[in-house]
C-alpha cells in the first residue's frame, strides 16, 4: 500500500476504532484520529505516533454538522483527498428496557450517532473520496443488525432485543446498500464490517474478542484492491446476512 493513504476513523480515540487507527497505521496509512473528546482524540494520536504511526488527531463530533464541516474542512485543506473512511463511531444508548416501553427519544439518541451521524461524515467526506484513486468506505455494523439473524430462533442473537442499537445497525446496513448502489459505477467501494462481540466500553467489556481482533474486518474492507466487493456485509469469518 502506497504510504500516503489517508484514512479518516470516526471514534478512534479507543476501543475497535483506536485498533483500527493503529493497524491501518501499520500498514502506511496516515491515520486521522477522529474524536469527539479533543484532548482524548490527541492523546490517542500521541500514543499512535509513539508506535511509528503517523497519526493525526482531528476533532469530530459526528453528531454536530459544523463540527464535521471543520473536519472535512481541515482535510481538504491539508491533504486534498481522503482515502478511506471508517464510520466506527456508535453508541448503545441508555435505554435498555423492552421495545414496548421505548420512546421516539429513546431511538432518536442512538440514532443521531450510529444513523444520521454516518450520513452526516459521509456526505462532507464523499467529495474528498471522489478525488482518491480507490477510495474506500467502511461502516461499522453489527450482527445484531441482521434481520436474517434476529429473525431465526436458533441465531446466537435471538435473545438480544435491544430496539434501539439493534434497530440503528439495520439502517446503517441500509445505508451502506444505499451509497454502494449510488458509486458502484466509480472506484469507490462501500461495505459494511461486523467485528463479532468485541470486548468495549460499549458491552462492558463483556465481548469475547479484543479490539485488536474485531478491527481486522474493517481494515480489509478498508484495504480492498480494485476487484473486491462493494455492497457486501462482512465479518472476519465471512459474509454476514443482511
Amino acid at each position: 500500500m502506497p504510504v500516503d493513504k489517508i484514512a479518516l476513523i470516526t471514534g478512534a480515540n479507543k476501543g475497535i476504532g483506536y485498533e483500527t487507527a493503529r493497524q491501518l497505521g501499520e500498514q502506511g496509512a496516515v491515520v486521522l484520529v477522529g474524536a469527539r473528546d479533543e484532548v482524548r482524540g490527541k492523546q490517542a494520536a500521541a500514543a499512535l505516533a509513539d508506535g511509528g504511526i503517523t497519526a493525526v488527531p482531528v476533532h469530530l463530533d459526528v453528531t454536530d454538522a459544523a463540527r464535521v464541516a471543520a473536519a472535512a474542512a481541515f482535510v481538504e485543506q491539508r491533504y486534498g483527498r481522503l482515502d478511506i473512511l471508517v464510520n466506527n463511531a456508535g453508541i448503545a444508548g441508555a435505554f435498555t428496557g423492552a421495545p414496548s416501553q421505548a420512546r421516539a427519544d429513546d431511538l432518536r439518541q442512538v440514532y443521531e450517532t450510529n444513523v444520521f451521524g454516518v450520513v452526516t461524515v459521509t456526505h462532507a467526506m464523499l467529495p474528498l473520496l471522489r478525488r482518491s484513486q480507490g477510495g474506500r468506505i467502511v461502516n461499522m455494523s453489527s450482527h445484531l443488525g441482521s434481520l436474517a439473524l434476529n429473525a431465526d430462533p436458533a441465531s446466537p442473537t435471538a435473545g438480544v432485543n435491544m430496539i434501539a442499537y439493534q434497530s440503528s445497525k439495520t439502517a446503517l446496513n441500509a445505508i451502506t446498500l444505499a451509497y454502494a448502489k449510488e458509486l458502484r459505477d466509480t472506484p469507490i467501494k462501500v461495505n459494511a464490517a461486523h467485528p463479532g462481540v468485541v470486548a468495549t466500553d460499549i458491552n462492558g467489556h463483556r465481548g469475547q474478542r479484543t479490539p485488536a481482533q474485531g478491527a481486522v474486518i474493517a481494515v480489509r474492507l478498508a484495504l480492498l484492491d480494485a476487484a473486491g466487493p462493494s455492497g457486501a456485509s462482512l465479518s472476519q469469518d465471512g459474509p454476514v446476512p443482511w
